[in-house]
């Protein structure tokens, strides 16, 4: 018997305590899959013999010694992302091809030793948030059948709500995987647009588009996140992250827009909820702060009411035109009106946003993050069909804008209505905001308490998250051009190191500017009796294997010792040979490597 909850931590410890495989899962699994043969959430389910034979081997290379951060954990992915030899369809048959490759994303979790159960079903072409437009049959909530499961990445929702999957991969341009996460009370992450590469993704809206990560808890959606969090070369939407993201404050504003905006439909039980999310918000530190919705909700209104729908119809205008009839009605309504666009209107469009984008800006300067209903209501699968346009566009009120003004966001679950319906908030920060938002948000949804996703396992149970990797990592203190966003911080991402936090050394050590050294360096060096403000430093972990290969290729002055931290603590850090200081300048004041280059900057800027 596997349990309830798949949630990759309580996984992970079964897998170290030796008292559950991933055989036993994946048995498991599809065992349940089996007993819910008519929910729809499935397009294709990899056959139990491969699923089982790829358990397999990886338990044979886990007893090898390979390191696997995320060895034996179940995932599934929505049917618009390619799995090389498996049909991608994107909820239309006759579109459906045979992928050559598996996108970046997908590759980058098989090689971290997860372990794919199959593909799921969609809002056709990735265009709704009901997640009834498809073929397939239409998915809902997991709570009540009567009511939609919300898209588009609805199938992806359902498997990871009902324990048929750890996490699962979905797109959001929209609010596609944002919706269907308030809807069945699992979170949703939508990274920074580029963050995740989306190679190898059916396109709905490719400057916008994102692949976003469907999890239980913002834990297990952080550590897959730091596993498909990188640049890739092949994808010109990529970005590079830069790390770590920006902190919030202990005292954190968070923006609620004024109550003449905020909207929802009708439904008092949605506004009540989202009342005590604010107060669970503030019972954090937070700050509630009035800003003026606005800028935000035209924003939004520029995705499907401006041109930005001609680039929907662009994505796949040749199929349209050729094949109507395999088209679902809504869709090919909705895609179609692109048709309508001209040139100069796309351009007009892209100025407006601009307007908009410094509107916005206004406001980001009175708030740290904003705190946001995931949608005003819910509605039944016969409420949507009788009224398909109109309803879908309620759903994106508080989630259209996001991509358009370049945000992070995070959908957490944030309680239940007297119907037994899970509602959600979504908290959203500027781009690469996203590690500070998912810590808030994880924070918030222990606070708030209840159960994740269907399961019977509650959210203050489950254990603390432990590192990715199933061994321990080697704390490592840099201080100069290691530091994230720093020329060399590639030496320790490129070998998995990951940020783990921000602090200060202790007050008895300078900081030295280091003479002919490229890239400029620092130098660290411990004088006893000095007492300054102590050091900023940035604490990364990396595996043990790892660190040695790093430290290995340290060139002298430079050398990895003991650097004691301001709360007494000591890690392996970056210290430096003192015959190096010889025409080097002391940049003590200055408290870290960071406020010296911007000093530098501002002087010859």
């Amino acid at each position: 018997m596997i349990p309830n909850s798949l949630d990759i931590e309580s996984l992970a410890r079964a897998y170290l305590a030796g008292t559950l495989t991933p055989t036993a899962v994946v048995a498991g699994i599809h065992e349940r899959i089996a007993r819910r043969e008519h929910d729809n959430a499935w397009i294709c389910v990899v056959p139990i013999r491969e699923a089982l034979g790829r358990a397999a081997e990886l338990e044979e290379r886990r007893r090898g010694g390979e390191d696997l951060p995320l060895f034996g954990i179940p995932f599934a992915v929505k049917d618009n992302i390619d799995v090389s030899g498996m049909e991608t369809t994107a909820a239309c048959p006759a579109f459906g091809y045979v992928a050559g490759e598996s996108a970046t994303a997908v590759r980058l979790l098989t090689k971290a030793g997860a372990i794919l159960i199959g593909k799921n079903n969609l809002d056709q072409f990735a265009t709704g948030l009901v997640g009834v437009r498809s073929p397939y049959g239409a998915c809902s909530s997991v709570f009540d059948p009567r009511y939609i499961a919300g898209g588009s990445s609805s199938g992806s929702a359902v498997a990871v709500a009902a324990g048929l999957s750890s996490f699962a991969l979905g797109t959001d341009t929209a609010g596609s995987g944002r919706i269907p996460a308030a809807f069945n009370n699992i979170v949703g992450w939508k990274p920074t647009r580029g963050l995740i590469s989306t190679r190898g993704v059916v396109p709905a809206c490719r400057s916008l588009d994102c692949v976003s990560v469907l999890a239980l808890t913002c834990a297990d959606a952080q550590r897959v996140g730091r596993i498909l969090s990188r640049s890739d070369g092949a994808d010109p939407y990529s970005r590079s992250a830069i790390l770590p993201g920006p902190e919030f404050p202990a005292a954190f504003r968070f923006g609620v827009p004024r109550p003449s905006q905020l909207e929802f439909f009708g439904d008092t039980e949605t506004k009540r909820l989202f009342r005590m999310a604010i107060d669970r918000l503030a019972d954090l530190g937070g700050v509630a702060v009035e800003i003026d919705f606005e800028p935000f909700r035209d924003a939004g209104g520029l995705l499907y009411s401006g041109p930005w729908i001609a680039e929907r119809l662009q994505a796949i205008e040749t199929f349209l035109s050729s094949r109507p009839d395999a088209v679902h009605p809504v869709t090919a309504r909705v895609i179609g009106e692109g048709s309508r666009y001209r040139a100069t209107e796309a351009f007009a469009g892209l100025h407006r946003l601009e307007a908009l984008r410094c509107e916005a800006r206004a406001q980001w300067a009175l708030m740290d993050c904003l705190a946001l209903p995931t949608a005003g209501t819910t509605y039944t699968v016969e409420a949507v069909e009788a009224d398909p346009i109109r309803l879908n566009s309620n759903l994106g009120y508080y989630t259209s804008f996001a991509n358009l003004l370049d945000l992070s966001c995070v959908a957490v679950p944030a309680g239940f209505d007297r119907r037994g319906l899970p509602f959600g908030i979504t908290l959203s920060g500027p781009a690469f905001a996203d590690e500070a938002l998912l810590r808030l948000a994880g924070r918030f949804h222990r606070l708030t308490g209840g159960i994740v996703g269907r399961t019977d396992e509650f959210v203050g149970s489950l254990s603390e998250p432990m590192p990715c990797s199933l061994e321990p990592l080697v704390e490592l203190a840099v201080v100069g051009a290691h530091l994230g966003g720093q020329p060399l911080n590639h030496e320790l991402t490129d070998r998995g190191a990951r940020w783990l936090r921000t602090l200060r050394t202790a007050p008895d050590y300078r900081l030295f500017a280091l003479a002919n050294t490229v890239p400029p360096k620092p130098g660290l060096v411990r004088t006893p009796g000095f007492s300054g403000a102590g050091i900023e430093v940035e604490i990364w972990g990396l595996r043990p294997a790892a660190f040695g290969e790093f430290v290995s290729g340290i060139p002298p002055p430079l050398a990895i010792g003991t650097v004691e931290l301001m709360d007494k603590s000591r890690v392996r850090g970056f210290v430096c040979e003192s015959f190096a200081l010889d025409g080097a300048r002391d940049i003590s004041s200055f408290g870290g490597w960071r406020a010296y280059l911007a000093s530098i900057a501002a002087q010859t800027g």
